[in-house]
């Protein structure tokens, strides 16, 4: 198993470093707070560092670098370890703006090295159905892809706002199940409650094959939704990402008696899809893993990155100047 180590100590950065210590692939943990990152190497039982440069001087043997800190520092940090030659996984977003997402992935590609992004309900079990049936046909075309990510507000985030921290999971998932870019974005959104950035947010994509998007995001809502539904031409499906669950719904019309047109009969059948139950981030870090090994692309790879975050700055430049915003030419 390829030696990794962890930047960052923060929520997402100690489950990447279990998560690798499970595989057998945590090699190190490092950050800027020594207390921090000597507490998490204890538990983990490897050794800790306070600088990334620290790490890749002290530790020659090293492979891989997941990069999991504020979203501010991956540029520098993903390209410190590019420079080294060491394979990395960003945690999403891959940057804040998109030249410098451009400059990082661009940077790996041009080193031939395996770099991913972390957006992890791409390795839901949920999507992964999903993903496969539309493929399959089994739903028909889709024609609504429609998302709803709604919580309180996450006192771990403070350098962005909800479109990229949260709209962006759900606008790439959109983009990877219908297999098709967005060609405009129109939304709408604000700060309701105190906070530099925005806190909730309703983004609209329009999608090259002619279907739509629809994301909800607040970070309002006392409790905590996290799904997505499509109206197919054959099928409506729901998906549950935290129960990773799937309702596949579709009825057909009987004859009806025109002279009593309240009743009209209809059969339906509804499926209700339990997956076996597997961790997201688990998939991503053995697929990351293997992707290394077998110099393959990662299932999201750096153009996946940059595209995801192209279309969350066209939804916060759509909220500034209340209009579609084309994506043809935006920040490219």
């Amino acid at each position: 198993m390829y030696r990794t180590a962890v930047v960052g100590t923060g929520i997402m950065g100690m489950n990447h470093a279990r998560v690798l210590a499970e595989l057998g692939a945590l090699a190190g943990i490092c950050d800027v707070s020594e207390g921090a990152a000597r507490n998490a190497a204890k538990r983990f039982s490897v050794p800790s560092y306070k600088s990334v440069k620290e790490m890749l001087e002290a530790d020659r043997e090293l492979q891989a670098v997941v990069v999991s800190t504020p979203t501010v520092t991956h540029k520098e940090l993903a390209l410190a370890a590019v420079a080294a030659g060491k394979h990395v996984l960003v945690e999403k977003p891959l940057a804040d703006n998109v030249a410098d997402a451009r400059a990082v992935a661009g940077a790996a590609e041009e080193a031939g090295l395996t770099f991913a992004v972390g957006h992890i309900e791409r390795h839901n079990p949920a999507v992964r159905y999903a993903r496969s049936a539309i493929a399959r046909g089994q739903f028909g075309k889709v024609i609504t892809a429609s998302a709803k990510r709604v919580s309180s507000y996450p006192g771990r985030i403070s350098d962005v706002g909800v479109v990229v921290d949260l709209a962006i999971h759900d606008m790439d998932i959109i983009r990877y199940v219908t297999g098709s870019d967005a060609l405009a974005v129109f939304a709408a959104g604000g700060i309701q409650a105190a906070g530099r950035h925005e806190d909730h947010a309703d983004i609209m994509m329009m999608l090259g094959n002619g279907a739509t998007g629809l994301v909800e995001v607040n970070w309002l809502t006392p409790m905590k939704i996290r799904k997505l539904s499509l109206t197919c031409s054959q099928r409506y499906v729901e998906l549950d990402y935290m129960n990773q669950t799937v309702d596949v719904s579709s009825s057909t019309a009987m004859d009806v008696d025109t002279a009593d047109l309240s009743q009209i009969p209809q059969e339906h059948d509804h499926r209700h899809i339990t997956l076996k139950k597997q961790e997201p981030l688990k998939n991503e870090l053995v697929d990351f893993l293997d992707a290394v090994e077998r110099k393959r692309k990662p299932l999201v790879g750096g153009d996946d990155g940059v595209e995801a975050v192209r279309m969350a700055r066209a939804a916060l430049e759509s909220i500034r100047q209340r209009k579609v915003v084309e994506m043809d030419g935006f920040e490219r």
